[in-house]
């Protein structure tokens, strides 16, 4: 893929990323459908479901993320929730 293809639009989510929304927080879009653009507010998850996303993900790829290190929003994107796990691994 080229640099200029991979806007965030169309830049493809970490597989981790996915499962974790699809299986731990049971996010009801098909993983396919997921895209760096949507928000986590467009899939109805809120600041709780955020927390929860963080400590599962903690968990899951052995990171700690510190206090303020990870700041998500309802509004934030898929994109910058997988560059923010990306940077703590």
């Amino acid at each position: 893929m080229t640099q200029a293809a991979e806007t965030d639009g169309e830049r493809a989510l970490p597989e981790r990323l996915v499962a974790l929304l699809t299986g731990h927080l049971d996010v009801e879009v098909a993983p396919e459908q997921l895209t760096a653009a949507m928000t986590f507010e467009s899939l109805g998850m809120d600041s709780l479901s955020l927390m929860e996303l963080v400590v599962a993900a903690e968990q899951e790829f052995g990171i700690v993320l510190a206090e303020g290190e990870l700041d998500l929003f309802p509004a934030s994107t898929l994109g910058e929730a997988a560059r923010a796990f990306e940077h703590a691994a």
